[in-house]
């Protein structure tokens, strides 16, 4: 369903509505204003996604999937103030993480703590114990984002000695119903997958966004991609690899997938909205997330594959990829190194899609050869899907 909304379109036209959904911040902020439509909205999406999925389900019911986009799910504006909060997170972690190792030992912890927050000496062994329950005397980013989560941090911030970037982050108790719903209309779908045997590729949107929604995605996958509970994953994350922080990004989630003992599945897609980012940086006086040339791109794509195709060699079943692209190079070079690793074409490890109507004789010959090939439909009414169909 190829349903999306950019947010941020009628601004004045929300805070001066009745209906309008206010929240009022920590630390004096000013009222932020939620549409009230756009939640309505989001609950009728769901409904949609839903037919979605049985559809899927009734035209492939073992091997299909069907793509679903967060920002139908959940206000914009309110997925941008989520992706604040986890940037803010990130940047305390690396205040914290003073030798820049990617790792803090107790002492440096206790002293950046005792800098920034206000804690006594019981609080303060209860926090280590959750960042560091075996011990190790090492604290790293997965244990540290777990616990300061967008729901979380106002117990934290509550105690900050100063108004900072991360306080003034800090969702509103109302922001935090609304992320909530969110949470459960994903779960809801998600649910649902699982039991029509659709597998679901959530896509990647825009950067200011995707935190949030990594975030969110983590979470289903910790839960449906479980190893205790299915052998196969249900929740694939989207990685655009035009980022230049993707392979970063991708690799500490498989790191996060060995720690929380949940399947890797992902989609790779190499970026379409390079346009947009590149603007917006430029608008924000910030460097562009986006590799600075195409070359840089397509190394990118092809040296993520490798790195996913050979740990699958090493670990086995269970990791999932879609290779979601019309650069033939690309699949050539993923389908050549999967005869030398040794994973047969009709392995349900590795997934080929193009777009339907695009790239017909990759897809056809990759079909005709064994291989898992898709074609990627956008579904649901013309108006809403124009946006999605016009970058393509």
């Amino acid at each position: 369903y190829a349903a999306e909304s950019e947010g941020g379109k009628d601004d004045d036209a929300i805070s001066d509505r009745e209906d309008g959904i206010f929240t009022q911040p920590p630390f004096n902020q000013p009222a932020r204003v939620y549409d009230y439509k756009s939640e309505k909205d989001c609950d009728r999406h769901v409904q949609i996604f839903k037919k979605c999925i049985r559809s899927v389900r009734d035209v492939s019911p073992t091997h299909g999937f069907a793509a679903l986009k967060v920002t139908a799910l959940g206000n914009p504006e309110l997925l941008e103030r989520m992706s604040t909060v986890i940037v803010e997170v990130k940047n305390l972690f690396s205040k914290f993480d003073r030798k820049g190792t990617g790792l803090i030992c107790r002492e440096d912890f206790i002293h950046c703590y005792e800098k920034y927050f206000y804690a006594d000496d019981e609080k303060l062994t209860k926090i280590i114990r959750l960042l560091d329950p075996n011990n190790t005397g090492m604290i790293d980013f997965i244990s540290f984002s777990q616990l300061l989560t967008p729901c979380k941090l106002p117990n934290f911030t509550q105690k900050c000695k100063e108004i900072g970037p991360l306080a003034l982050a800090t969702p509103s108790s109302d922001e935090i119903i609304l992320m909530k719903a969110m949470r459960e209309r994903l779960h809801t779908l998600a649910k649902d997958a699982v039991y029509c045997g659709t597998k679901l590729l959530i896509d990647a949107e825009h950067a200011k966004y995707q935190p949030a929604i990594d975030n969110l995605v983590l979470e289903l996958q910790q839960k449906y991609n479980a190893r205790d509970r299915t052998e196969r994953p249900f929740i694939f994350n989207t990685y655009q690899c035009y980022l230049k922080d993707s392979a970063e990004r991708i690799t500490t989630d498989l790191k996060r997938s060995e720690r929380f003992s949940f399947h890797f599945a992902a989609k790779l897609v190499r970026g379409a909205y390079m346009v947009h980012e590149r603007e917006r940086a430029k608008k924000n006086n910030l460097p562009s997330p986006i590799h600075d040339t195409a070359e840089n791109t397509h190394r990118c794509y092809d040296e993520v594959i490798e790195l996913l195709l050979r740990h699958r060699a090493r670990h086995g079943p269970g990791l999932e990829i879609m290779i979601a692209t019309h650069n033939k190079e690309s699949i050539e070079k993923a389908v050549s190194l999967m005869s030398e690793l040794d994973i047969g074409p009709s392995d349900e490890s590795v997934h080929f899609a193009q777009l339907y109507g695009m790239s017909d004789n990759l897809t056809f010959t990759l079909g005709n050869h064994g291989y898992n090939a898709f074609k990627y439909l956008p579904y649901g009414e013309v108006q809403e899907v124009v946006p999605y169909l016009v970058r393509r």
